[in-house]
């Protein structure tokens, strides 16, 4: 069971874009209309769009793999890449998403792990996230390792307006 992570650069544009409909997809589509689906994932996984993140030197991206296979993501994002005006003290995780198929194995909190000391490293007082307030697993698993609800924000799905839950966590 050996898990690994690597950043991503421009020539992993396909593959994210392709793990990022998959998870965005296997995690939200039981919940939500098969149009809005469809508008969000063109939008938000457009391969330009993307790419421009991806190039973004405020944004990383990072794969994490599980038995040689990339099981899943993280985006974080500091200065003003991040989706909300927190601060320069701050570092967002903006997606952090495991294929159904890898959950259960630790991964999502090896990815959380590489965002605080991603945060550490650039002496974040703070890391934050925005999580679906119907996303219950999610939610209880940021309370359990110390996340604190401090806000909300619109998220749009398709035409939908949806409520995120903003989670922070301070770093000491």
């Amino acid at each position: 069971m050996a898990k690994n992570i690597k950043k991503c650069t421009l020539e992993d544009s396909r593959e994210l874009q392709e793990i990022s409909y998959e998870t965005f997809n296997e995690t939200f589509k039981h919940q939500n209309s098969a149009e809005n689906m469809k508008a969000y994932l063109e939008r938000a996984f457009d391969l330009k769009q993307l790419e421009k993140e991806l190039s973004n030197s405020s944004s990383q991206f990072f794969f994490v793999y599980f038995n040689n296979q990339v099981a899943g993501y993280l985006k974080v994002n500091t200065n003003d890449a991040q989706t909300e005006q927190m601060g320069d003290e701050s570092l967002e995780i903006e997606r952090i998403y495991i294929r159904e198929k890898y959950q259960k194995h630790g991964l999502g909190k090896y990815l959380l792990n590489k965002a605080m000391e991603i945060a550490m490293e650039r002496n974040k007082k703070k890391i934050w996230l925005g999580v679906w307030e119907k996303n219950e697993n999610a939610i209880a698993f940021y309370k359990k390792i110390g996340f604190v609800q401090t806000g909300s924000h619109s998220f749009y799905m398709g035409d939908e307006e949806q409520m995120d839950l903003i989670m922070t966590k301070a770093i000491l």
